[in-house]
């Protein structure tokens, strides 16, 4: 029940890039804040112009049992989405035709664009910007300088993947002093969010952070006013526990909280810890959450392999008009789930599909797609 294994590189990459007002590696050196305009981002119901994913699973990250599953999956997934909002894909050149191939036939409701670019990985929540909008009200990509979570990942080519969606997506550019990734933050979109200390308060990230600048810089490139801070785990997966594996707000007030069950499992403890700490917080106007617990299924496939299975509900995405979220073969637990998910989503279509290769490699549909707003 763990999540993605660390892959190490064979080579020694350059490391985390800092960009924008401060370049400097010394924890000495005052961190200069107040040069990064305030901006805001939407919470992921909001309406959204397109979704971005990648088509790939490289062989020197994935196993060969996996490929071809994670190929499938992924299609299936951009086809699902394709029927409520427009797709683009980034492909790597030589796996362009197999995409066209398994995408023939799709005739989805919105298009579906197909884009060549390099990628390592398809971890698109957190390879790709992070889209707000800016003091003067345009959108705008951050680049949180990814860095294979802590050079735990070969990246080379996922590194370049934030600049060059931004510069597709005709967006203004905010480079942040901080390292980080999409799935580490989840935010209410009136000024609430959560995150793990293990994975951003972290040497493998942010070493010259400490929790208080980290939280200004944060809170002015996301608009949100308090953060609630979930212990976490390091270590245990390539992400150091990312969030969104473990909570998620449905909406305002209400928040959704994975448990396990399985008594081995080092998520036993965290997801109960998780469900107390959310139990006694209250968001940024004051009130207490909501906490609506969804239990991890107690069965899955384990055919693509088992180590680092993300085997759990709260890796959901909003899209237009639907949620689409995962199955896993555990009928009782997939169908409280779906329920939980329906009745915290009464106005959209709730899509539950199976894909066990993705999950294989530790994440979730969330984990692999990251969503573009209107404006």
């Amino acid at each position: 029940m763990t999540r993605r294994d660390f892959i190490f590189s064979t080579t020694i990459l350059s490391g985390s890039f800092i960009l924008g007002c401060n370049s400097s590696n010394s924890s000495n050196d005052k961190i200069d804040l107040y040069k990064i305009n305030p901006s805001t981002m939407q919470e992921e119901s909001e309406k959204h112009k397109r979704t971005w994913m990648s088509f790939v699973a490289n062989d020197y990250i994935w196993e060969s049992r996996q490929i071809p599953e994670v190929k499938k999956n992924l299609v299936l997934l951009a086809k699902t989405i394709a029927k409520y909002e427009p797709i683009s894909i980034l492909v790597n050149p030589n796996d362009k035709n197999e995409a066209m191939e398994l995408l023939n036939g799709s005739n989805s409701t919105f298009p579906i664009e197909l884009i060549e670019f390099r990628v390592d990985d398809l971890w698109f929540r957190d390879t790709a910007p992070t889209f707000v909008t800016d003091r003067d009200g345009k959108k705008a990509g951050i680049n949180f300088n990814f860095n294979g979570w802590g050079e735990k990942q070969e990246h080379t080519y996922d590194s370049r993947v934030a600049d060059f969606i931004i510069k597709k997506s005709a967006s203004k550019t905010i480079n942040s002093n901080l390292v980080l990734e999409g799935g580490s933050f989840e935010i209410d979109g009136i000024g609430t969010a959560i995150l793990t200390e293990s994975s951003v308060l972290n040497s493998n990230r942010n070493p010259n952070f400490n929790k208080k600048q980290f939280e200004e810089e944060l809170k002015l490139l996301l608009g949100i006013k308090k953060i609630i801070w979930l212990k976490g785990v390091k270590g245990k997966d390539i992400t150091d526990a990312h969030v969104d594996f473990y909570a998620r707000f449905s909406k305002v007030g209400t928040v959704l909280v994975s448990r396990e069950n399985y008594t081995k499992s080092y998520d036993y403890d965290i997801t109960r810890e998780n469900i107390e700490i959310l139990q006694n917080s209250t968001d940024a106007e004051g009130n207490p959450l909501e906490v609506i617990v969804i239990d991890n299924p107690d069965t899955f496939n384990e055919s693509f392999g088992y180590k680092d299975f993300a085997s759990g509900y709260i890796g959901y995405y909003v899209c237009n008009n639907a949620v689409i979220m995962q199955k896993f073969g555990d009928k009782v637990a997939d169908q409280n789930a779906f329920n939980i998910i329906q009745n915290q989503f009464p106005d959209r279509v709730v899509e539950q599909i199976s894909t066990d290769g993705i999950a294989s490699g530790g994440g979730s549909i969330h984990c692999s797609t990251q969503q573009e707003p209107m404006a």
